[in-house]
């Protein structure tokens, strides 16, 4: 299967401190990948850059072999979809209203939500199961529903690619559960979702391949068992883990048992 989105020799800097170094990285359609590391090691700047948020300090994103920051927003928002940690909860919309804005991308600026817009829309929210709140305003929502709000509008773009930052860190283990089986059912269909997470567990079992940074580098990545390893998570994380492998998904389970003395950064 063909490369959707390369990442050559990337650098991202803030004033004068370095985010990204010289990041390489190829993903493919069909594919979940998970972007794991400890707070401050690059995650969501390198969502931000592959959702064409940020501009390279150096280097490049390509998306289909163009270089991503050249194309004007509107056209990435046609083949790429971003999910913030911060969902706006404050936007007094109903959640039908919100998902509709996920259709932008496909709209004239002053156009009226065509039939294939609400036919995108009504899909989107029966994927997510949230038909039943349709009229409902998303200030009234828990945590859980209104993850599953932006998660839909970010489906109703109808995208090759889901960028999603940290989209389970504010869940309960239920709907933490519900969000992962739901992202990974999407890779069937051909999507390419991306998710920076901080649960190695789940990260583990449900990505077909991690990414695991460190003060901007990418220290591994690979199918997770390549990647969640005793040694790696020392490196990355300072702490003493055992790792084993589950009976039942036959992917790895993490336990964290102590710190440990910090490598030098890079």
């Amino acid at each position: 299967m063909s490369t959707v989105i390369a990442v050559r020799q990337l650098w991202q800097r803030a004033e004068s401190k370095t985010i990204l170094h010289d990041v390489n990285l190829q993903m493919r359609p069909g594919r979940f990948i998970g972007l794991i590391g400890p707070n401050g090691s690059g995650k969501s700047t390198l969502l931000r850059a592959l959702g064409g948020l940020r501009r390279p300090a150096a280097g490049e994103v390509l998306l289909d072999g163009a270089s991503l920051h050249r194309m004007k927003p509107k056209a990435v928002a046609r083949h790429i979809a971003y999910v913030p940690q911060d969902l706006s909860a404050e936007l007094d919309f109903t959640v039908e209203e919100i998902v509709m804005l996920g259709r932008y991308a496909h709209r004239g600026r002053f156009a009226s939500a065509s039939a294939a817009d609400r036919e995108a829309v009504r899909e989107a929210m029966g994927t997510t199961g949230i038909d039943p709140l349709a009229a409902r305003r998303v200030t009234e929502l828990s945590g859980g529903q209104r993850q599953m709000v932006f998660i839909a509008k970010a489906l109703a773009q109808q995208p090759r690619i889901l960028l999603l930052d940290e989209p389970i860190s504010a869940l309960d283990i239920r709907h933490q559960l519900r969000v992962m089986k739901l992202l990974q059912e999407r890779t069937n269909a051909g999507l390419l979702v991306v998710a920076a997470l901080h649960d190695l567990n789940l990260a583990a079992r449900f990505c077909d391949e991690l990414i695991l940074l460190r003060h901007g580098h990418v220290l591994a990545s690979g199918a997770p068992e390549c990647v969640v390893t005793s040694e790696r998570l020392r490196q990355a994380y300072g702490v003493e883990a055992s790792i084993r492998r589950d009976e039942r998904t036959g992917k790895p389970a993490v336990t964290a048992l102590d710190e440990v003395r910090m490598q030098a950064a890079y």
